[in-house]
């Protein structure tokens, strides 16, 4: 595992050539007093990271598509308990989800899609916990709320 030494800004400002050359050793977060800290690494290393995840998220496609849907869906249950309040005709459906946003975040180097795909199934879970709640969101709506306002831009 690759370190991660901390600098402050001012530091890189005042000696860039220290600073590269702890960057030459690990990660180095740059902490700043007007902002979220900046991670400098040397392009090898994350370019070796993006391959490997790529590698990693091509590899579990391929495993989870060999296996039937319950068996990825209990495989994926091990790393995220809360699938056991999902309905079971929904399981196929978070393993086909789960597959797509971790193929697109490795493709893209965007995690992000993965980490919301994950929060929204995980928000549905939580719902579910709730059979009040579960109730009251998957009944069919009967009332007129009026027109629907459109997007903010």
């Amino acid at each position: 595992m690759v370190e991660t030494q901390e600098v402050q800004w001012s530091e890189l400002q005042r000696d860039p050539r220290s600073v590269a050359a702890l960057a030459d050793s690990g990660d180095v977060r740059l902490r700043r007093r007007d902002g979220v800290p900046l991670l400098l690494m040397r392009e090898d290393r994350m370019t070796a990271a993006s391959e490997g995840a790529l590698a990693a998220a091509r590899t579990l496609r391929n495993v989870l598509t060999h296996l039937s849907a319950e068996q990825a869906a209990e495989a994926l249950s091990d790393e995220f308990p809360w699938l056991a309040l999902l309905p079971t005709p929904d399981l196929p459906l978070f393993v086909r989800d789960f597959v797509k946003a971790a193929q697109i975040s490795a493709e893209l180097g965007q995690w992000g899609v993965l980490a919301q795909t994950l929060r929204e199934w995980k928000a549905t879970a939580a719902v579910y916990a709730d059979p009040a709640l579960a109730r009251d969101l998957t009944r069919p709506l009967t009332d007129d709320h009026g027109p629907v306002p459109g997007p903010e831009v």
